[in-house]
């Protein structure tokens, strides 16, 4: 993972471990901004927002207090959390998702870490184990001043076949005016897909409910429903964590991706991450 350096107090940076096995999801997110460093935490009972004293990232390794996240793995000790976890081999994108974007002064900048790797190991919350032996994992980093006024953002990788599915439709500030961009990454039996912005990407359809973006000869659908409001999360506003979004972790989506009119799949998950941003 990439070495970070100090942060200003006017930014923002935070990473997202999501763990899944079966019926359980954890993510945690580790960061920091200018109103301090903390970890959320976000499950199927709910979210949890600590602070912390001490933070750094050095030598790939981000330290929080008394957890620790890597790309080998996550130790957590937080107040009613705790475990121990290994990752496997991560399944990074061939290139940068933000592509030629990444050396513009955006207000946000995505990085996918992995999109799909092996768990083992497992977490106590409040004295309940959630063992993650065999489950299957996902990490991105988010850095900059504020997170976009408004988005779509979903993610997958609990499907009957070997496929992980990342995609985002937002309004993006730029030079005084502002563009629908899109970021969509598709990695399915060693494949990989790409839907962006910067390579013709347009947005067919973008609602609660439904996603529709097309790139030259690739059509992705995504159609979802959340099943509940979601649970609470701290957001990055100008630097400070004083926004709220609200993201659920077991929403039920079915996605679908075409190539010259052909079906490439069609597969289903209850179990998608899945925030909407008016």
């Amino acid at each position: 993972m990439r070495r970070s350096s100090n942060i200003k107090k006017t930014r923002f940076e935070g990473w997202y471990f999501k763990h899944h096995k079966g019926g359980e999801t954890l993510a945690f997110i580790p960061g920091r901004a200018g109103s301090g460093a903390f970890v959320q935490l976000i499950g199927a009972g709910g979210s949890r927002q600590f602070d912390v004293k001490e933070f750094s990232v050095k030598g790939g390794v981000i330290r929080a207090d008394g957890c620790a996240f890597s790309a080998r793995g996550a130790i957590i000790d937080l107040p009613g959390v705790a475990g121990d976890l290994s990752y496997g081999e991560l399944t990074p994108l061939r290139s940068d998702i933000m592509g030629p974007f990444r050396h513009l002064p955006m207000e946000c900048r995505h990085e996918v870490v992995s999109m799909r790797h092996a768990l083992a190991g497992s977490v106590a919350v409040d004295g309940r184990e959630i063992c993650f032996d065999g489950g299957v994992g996902y990490i991105e980093r988010d850095s900059g001043t504020s997170f976009p006024k408004w988005y779509r953002w979903i993610q997958c990788n609990d499907f009957s076949e070997d496929c992980s599915v990342m995609a985002s439709v937002a309004a993006i500030p730029f030079l005084g005016f502002a563009f629908t961009g899109c970021i969509c990454a598709i990695v399915y039996r060693g494949k990989e897909y790409r839907l962006a912005t910067y390579n013709g990407a347009r947005v067919r359809e973008s609602s609660p409910g439904r996603l529709s973006v097309s790139a030259g000869k690739l059509l992705l659908e995504i159609d979802v429903s959340p099943g509940a409001p979601g649970h609470a999360l701290r957001s990055p506003v100008k630097g400070e964590m004083s926004g709220v979004i609200r993201e659920s972790n077991d929403a039920a989506a079915r996605f679908r991706l075409r190539e010259g009119g052909e079906l490439v799949f069609d597969l289903s998950s209850d179990h998608a991450g899945y925030e909407f941003v008016k």
